[in-house]
C-alpha cells in the first residue's frame, strides 16, 4: 500500500489484529468503512500463540451458570457478576458463529471434543489440537480479506489518541506509517492490542505485546482499572536460549506432572488440586519451591512430565509442542520438559462497560487491552479467547454520532535536524532503557512483590522517563500537534521509530504496573505481596487511575 492509498478519514478505526482487532472488525455493521491497523502482519498476537481453547458451557452436564461459579471463584472476589454472566451466557452462541466462520475444532463421536482446565469443574475447553488460536485467527483472516467495507494498514503504528480540543470526544489517532505521521480520522477508535507482557523480562508473549493501547488510553485521560493484577503462568519453556514458549493448561489438564529435579511431584505440597491449582497458586508454588531447591532461584526451572500421557494421547492433542520441544533439543516421550513461570496475561486494563465504551466518548476498548470485569483478580483459564468474542461481537450494535467537520489544512512539516551520530547516540540510549527496564520490572513487580523494591524500581523508572522525555526526538513528537508532521525519510527510520514508541509505552506501562502493585497493599490472585501476605475485605475494589490520580472504588458487593 502506497502512502497516498491511506485514507484521512473512516467511520471505524480498529487497532489491533489478534482475536480481539479481527472478530470486531467483522462484527462492525457492513455500511461502515472499517481501517484495520495492525503493527506486523495480521498473524504475530498472542491470540496466535494460544494453544489450550476456547471455554464455553455446551455439554451436556455443564451449564453458563457452572461457568460462571467458576469465573467467580477464580477472580477472587473481584468480578462483574453482571459482566461475568454476559460472558458465559452468550459463549455457546459465540463458539457456534466461530465454527459458522470456518474454525476448525476438534470432534470426539461426531461433537465438539471438550477437556478440562486447571479451576474448571467441567470439561468445557473447545480446542484445535494445540494450536486453537491459530486456527481461529487464521479463519478470521481469511474472512476479513474477503471484507469489502475492511482496509488493512499493515505495519504501522498508532501513536496517540487524537481528541477534539473542545468536546474531548474521541475523533481519531495520529498514526505512523511508512516514514511519515497520519492523522486519521474516525467516529469511533477501537483499541484491541492485546496485552503488556514485553515489560517483564520472562514472558509468554510475542514481541509485539508492549501494552500499546493501555499507554495511549491513558495519556488521552482513560480511567484504568487494577494494573497490578498480572498472571503468571506456571509453565513456560526454560531452556537457556530458547523462547519462553507456554506449555499449555491444558498439558496438565490431560494428566502431565510437575516435579522437582529430584523427579517428586511437589504441586500439592502447596495446593490440593496440585497440577490443577489455579494459575496463581501453581506459579508461587513453583516460584517458592525453587528458593528451596536452587542456589540460582531465578534461572532455575521444575519439569513437566509428559511422559504419564499416552504417546498416542499427546500425539493427537499437542502435535505443536512436540515440534517447539525437538526443535530446542527436547524429546518430550523420553523426558520431561524444564520450565518455569512467566508473565503472560493482564488482567486489568482500560475501564469499560458492557457495550466496551470507555469514559472517553467514541473510544473503546476489546479484549485483554480492555478491563471488562470478567477476569477479576485472576483469569479463569481460556476465559480470554472467549472474551475476544464475545464482546467483540457488541460491537454489531455500534451506532456512530455524525463526525465533526474536517478541519482541513496544508500539513506542517517540522524539521529534526540530527546526524547519524546523533541519531547513534539516542538509539543507544533507547536500546539500554529497552534491555534493562522488563529485568527491573520482572525483580521488582514479578510472581512476588515487596514494598521496598517496588519503591526502589519506581525511582528508576521515573528517572528513566525523564531521560526518554528529554531526547530530542521525543521532545519534537511530544508536542505534535494536529496536521504536523516530521520529515523521517532516513536509513533504517521504521525500526528506529518504532523502538522509539514501544519504549514509550513500556516505560508508561511499567510506571502504572509498579505504581499499582505499591498502591495495594494486600495479595489477591496475581497480585502477591510478601509483606501483605493474605488478602483483606477492605480491599474489596478496584484500583482506579486516570492520569496521575490513583483511588480505589466503591466496595465490590456479592
Amino acid at each position: 500500500m502506497a502512502e497516498t492509498d491511506i485514507p484521512q478519514q473512516f467511520d471505524v478505526l480498529v487497532v489491533g489484529a489478534g482475536a480481539a482487532g479481527l472478530y470486531t472488525a467483522l462484527c462492525i455493521p457492513n455500511h461502515l468503512q472499517v481501517g484495520l491497523i495492525t503493527k506486523e502482519t495480521m498473524s504475530l498476537s498472542a491470540s496466535d500463540w494460544a494453544q489450550g481453547g476456547i471455554a464455553a458451557a455446551i455439554a451436556p452436564g455443564d451449564s453458563p451458570s457452572l461457568h460462571i461459579e467458576d469465573t467467580l471463584k477464580a477472580g477472587a472476589g473481584l468480578c462483574d457478576h453482571t459482566a461475568v454472566e454476559f460472558l458465559a451466557q452468550n459463549a455457546p452462541s459465540c463458539i457456534q458463529s466461530l465454527v459458522n466462520l470456518g474454525v476448525d475444532f476438534d470432534q470426539h463421536h461426531g461433537n465438539l471434543a471438550l477437556t478440562l482446565e486447571a479451576a474448571h469443574s467441567r470439561h468445557r475447553v473447545l480446542h484445535a489440537a494445540d494450536t486453537t488460536g491459530r486456527k481461529v485467527i487464521t479463519a478470521l483472516t481469511t474472512k476479513i480479506l474477503q471484507s469489502q467495507n475492511i482496509k488493512v494498514i499493515r505495519r504501522a503504528l498508532a501513536l496517540d489518541i487524537w481528541l477534539s480540543p473542545n468536546t474531548q470526544y474521541c475523533q481519531g489517532i495520529s498514526l505512523f506509517y511508512q516514514n511519515q505521521i497520519h492523522w486519521i480520522q474516525a467516529s469511533a477508535v477501537i483499541l484491541a492490542t492485546g496485552g503488556g507482557g514485553q515489560v517483564f523480562a520472562q514472558t509468554t508473549n510475542p514481541v509485539v505485546s508492549t501494552g500499546d493501547g493501555v499507554a495511549l488510553a491513558w495519556r488521552a485521560g482513560a480511567i484504568l482499572r487494577d494494573l497490578e493484577f498480572i498472571q503468571f503462568h506456571p509453565t513456560a519453556l526454560n531452556k537457556p536460549g530458547s523462547d519462553r514458549f507456554l506449555i499449555s493448561e491444558a498439558v496438565r489438564g490431560e494428566g502431565a506432572h510437575l516435579i522437582d529435579n529430584t523427579g517428586r511431584r511437589f504441586a500439592f505440597d502447596y495446593h490440593k488440586d496440585g497440577e490443577l491449582a489455579p494459575r496463581d497458586v501453581l506459579s508461587r508454588a513453583i516460584f517458592n519451591h525453587l528458593q528451596y531447591i536452587s542456589s540460582e532461584p531465578t534461572t532455575a526451572h521444575v519439569f513437566l512430565d509428559m511422559r504419564t500421557i499416552s504417546p498416542e494421547r499427546v500425539r493427537y492433542r499437542f502435535p505443536n509442542i512436540i515440534r517447539v520441544c525437538q526443535r530446542w533439543g527436547i524429546d518430550i516421550f523420553s523426558e520431561p520438559i524444564p520450565v518455569a513461570p512467566a508473565a503472560h496475561y493482564w488482567m486489568g486494563g482500560i475501564a469499560t462497560d458492557l457495550k466496551n465504551q470507555t469514559n472517553i466518548p467514541g473510544l473503546y476498548i476489546v479484549g485483554e487491552t480492555a478491563s471488562t470485569g470478567v477476569h477479576g483478580a485472576n483469569r479463569l483459564a481460556s476465559n480470554s479467547l472467549l472474551e475476544c468474542i464475545v464482546f467483540g461481537a457488541r460491537m454489531a450494535h455500534l451506532k456512530l454520532t455524525q463526525l465533526p467537520v474536517s478541519y482541513i489544512s496544508t500539513p506542517m512539516t517540522k524539521k529534526l535536524n540530527l546526524s547519524e551520530k546523533q541519531w547513534q547516540i539516542q538509539q543507544d540510549q533507547i536500546n539500554t532503557i529497552r534491555q534493562n527496564l522488563p529485568i527491573l520490572v520482572w525483580q521488582s513487580a514479578g510472581i512476588c512483590r515487596q514494598q521496598r523494591g517496588l519503591y526502589d524500581a519506581i525511582s528508576t523508572i521515573q528517572s528513566w522517563r525523564q531521560s526518554f522525555a528529554n531526547l530530542t526526538l521525543s521532545q519534537c513528537l511530544f508536542n505534535l500537534k494536529y496536521q504536523e508532521t516530521i520529515n523521517l525519510s532516513i536509513p533504517s527510520m521504521g525500526s528506529r521509530f518504532k523502538l522509539w514508541a514501544e519504549t514509550r509505552n513500556l516505560l508508561d506501562i511499567a510506571y502504572l504496573i509498579v505504581n499499582s502493585a505499591i498502591f495495594r497493599t494486600e495479595s489477591r490472585g496475581g497480585h502477591y505481596r510478601t509483606d501483605h501476605p493474605y488478602s483483606k475485605d477492605s480491599w474489596l475494589v478496584h484500583t482506579l487511575i486516570k492520569r496521575e490520580k490513583w483511588w480505589k472504588s466503591p466496595p465490590i458487593k456479592d
